[in-house]
C-alpha cells in the first residue's frame, strides 16, 4: 500500500495556515512533559510538578538549539535566506541540536535546585525519545526526511515539489520518518526498562548510544543531508561522537561505584 501525505496545511485561522508539523510537535511536547511528570513522581525525588513548572525553559531551549543546528548544517540556504531562520512551521529541526542545549537547560536546572543533573536526565530522555517517536510524523506531512526511490509496498509518495533533482522521476521512497519512529517506540520500552533497573546516569547514556545507532541506521536510507564530511552525514559523526562519550561515561560510572 502505497503511503500518501494529505498535505502540510491543517485548517486555515484568519488566512493563517496552521501546519501539521506544529500540530504533532505540539502534540508530542506534551506528552513528553506528561509523561515527564509521571515517571519523576514515581521513580524520583525531584521535587514536585518538577517537570510541568520547568517545561518551558527545556522545551525553549530544547527548539531554539534544534534550529540553530538546523540552519548551521544548512548554512550555506540559510545565509542567503536569513529571514527563514525564525519560521519553523514547515519544518528544520534536528535532534541533535536539541540534545546539547537540552543538556545546557538541564545543568542549570540542576544547579538551581541543587540535584543530579544525571537525575534529571534519566528522567527526561523516556519521554524525549517517546516525544521524538511521534514527532517523526511530522516529516510525513511535510514531505521530508525521506529515503531513497524504493518499489516497496509501503513506500511513500513524494510530491515533485519536494523530490530532490536527481530524484525527480520517482514517485515512492523509504519512509525513513517512520522507519525512525518505530525504532524510537522499541527504545523507549528499552530505556523504561533501564530507568527502573539500573543505577543513576545509566539511562541517560544508553538513551545516547541507542538513539545514535538508530540515527545511524536510518542516515543509509535519507537523501536530504546537506553536510558530508568525508562522504559521510554529519549526522553519523555526532552520533558516533554521542556514542563515544557515553561509553567514556558508562565506564566513569562503573568505576565510581567500584571505588
Amino acid at each position: 500500500m502505497v503511503i500518501a501525505s494529505p498535505g502540510e496545511v491543517a485548517f486555515f485561522i484568519f488566512n493563517f495556515p496552521i501546519y501539521w508539523y506544529g500540530i504533532i510537535l505540539a502534540f508530542a511536547v506534551f506528552v513528553g512533559v506528561a509523561c515527564a511528570e509521571i515517571l519523576a513522581r514515581k521513580f524520583s525525588v525531584l521535587p514536585h510538578n518538577f517537570f510541568i513548572d520547568n517545561s518551558p525553559l527545556v522545551i525553549i531551549c530544547g527548539i531554539v538549539g534544534a534550529r540553530i543546528y538546523y540552519c548551521f548544517v544548512n548554512f550555506n540556504y540559510y545565509i542567503k535566506h536569513p529571514f527563514e531562520i525564525i519560521d519553523i512551521r514547515q519544518g528544520g529541526l534536528s535532534v541533535h541540536g536539541m540534545i546539547f542545549a537540552g543538556v545546557i537547560a538541564v545543568y542549570f536546572l540542576a544547579k538551581k535546585y541543587r540535584v543530579s543533573i544525571l537525575a534529571i536526565l534519566d528522567v527526561l530522555v523516556c519521554p524525549v525519545i517517546l516525544a521524538q517517536a511521534i514527532g517523526r510524523w511530522g516529516n510525513f506531512f511535510n514531505s521530508e526526511a525521506f529515503g531513497y526511490p524504493t518499489n516497496a509496498d509501503w513506500g511513500v509518495y513524494i510530491p515533485v515539489s519536494h523530490r530532490p533533482l536527481a530524484y525527480i522521476n520517482y514517485d515512492l521512497f523509504h519512509p525513513a520518518f517512520i522507519y525512525e519512529s518505530f525504532l524510537d517506540f522499541a527504545a523507549f520500552f528499552i530505556l523504561f526498562f533501564i530507568f527502573r533497573k539500573m543505577p543513576e546516569g545509566v539511562t541517560f547514556f544508553s538513551y545516547l548510544i541507542l538513539y545514535s545507532i538508530i540515527r545511524i541506521i536510518v542516515e543509509n536510507f535519507r537523501i536530504d543531508s546537506v553536510l558530508n564530511i568525508a562522504s559521510i552525514p554529519v549526522a553519523q559523526w555526532v552520533s558516533c561522537f554521542f556514542i563515544l562519550v557515553s561509553v567514556c561515561g558508562l565506564i566513569a560510572l562503573a568505576c565510581s561505584k567500584n571505588s
